[in-house]
């Protein structure tokens, strides 16, 4: 069943009458080189950009027809740099349900930290004092405040060393499994996509040129795909 459509969208001159669909409770990598428009699809899925042309659908309902705030709760999004405010991590944690005049409870706190494996000690931690990878799992943590339904992921292992990219990969896999909900990641990563992605996009120059189960990519006969592929663009 599919979650999330593109149709027929177009953004500046940075995509080209995109049209696609993104399957429910599933992996789907945006892969493609450099400009290609894989960051501005991520963007318009929850708001952030909106379509000169076309449109975006959420359960076959336009963006923009939900209420925003309801919107960002159902798709959450953690950012490249893991960006966080000066404080604990349970500040951090909180800050999702702060800025809808909510507050998390420490309980739930710990059991959002549970989930990418870091103890309850970790709340009371300033954030400064945390390595790059367990802010990458507290940013993770982060975005399931709301139990959202889809989970967007821009290019968040990009600054990490191999191992902790590894384990970063297992713990996506392992929250979308458990949590049974569908996860949308932009990587330039082409190993990567092929290690996580049930499905995957590939754009190039603000194009959709295919999508399909993650297989495709090697097996596809459009050129460009395959000098991605292999290294030559």
């Amino acid at each position: 069943m599919d979650i999330l459509e593109f149709k027929n969208v177009s953004h500046n001159d940075i995509l080209h009458n995109i049209s696609g669909t993104l399957r429910e409770s599933k992996i789907t990598t945006f892969v493609g080189p450099s400009g290609a428009g894989k960051t501005t699809c991520l963007k318009m899925i929850n708001g952030l950009l909106s379509a000169d042309t076309g449109e975006v659908l959420f359960r076959g309902k336009n963006i923009f027809d939900y209420e925003i705030t309801k919107l960002r709760k159902n798709i959450s999004m953690a950012f490249q740099s893991s960006p966080m405010i000066d404080g604990t991590v349970y500040d951090n944690l909180n800050l999702p349900s702060d800025i809808h005049g909510e507050t998390l409870d420490r309980k739930r706190a710990a059991g959002l930290l549970s989930l990418v494996d870091l103890d309850e000690s970790f709340l009371d931690r300033r954030v400064r004092d945390i390595s790059g990878g367990e802010r990458s799992r507290v940013s993770l943590a982060r975005t399931c405040v709301h139990e959202p339904e889809v989970l967007l992921l821009d290019e968040i292992t990009s600054s990490l060393d191999y191992v902790l990219v590894r384990e970063i990969e297992r713990l996506v896999k392992r929250m979308q499994s458990e949590m049974d909900i569908t996860v949308i990641w932009v990587t330039h990563d082409l190993e990567q996509a092929k290690r996580v992605s049930h499905d995957m996009w590939f754009l190039r120059d603000g194009e959709l040129l295919e999508q399909g189960p993650a297989e495709f990519i090697e097996k596809s006969k459009n050129p460009e795909i395959q000098a991605f592929v292999k290294g030559e663009k």
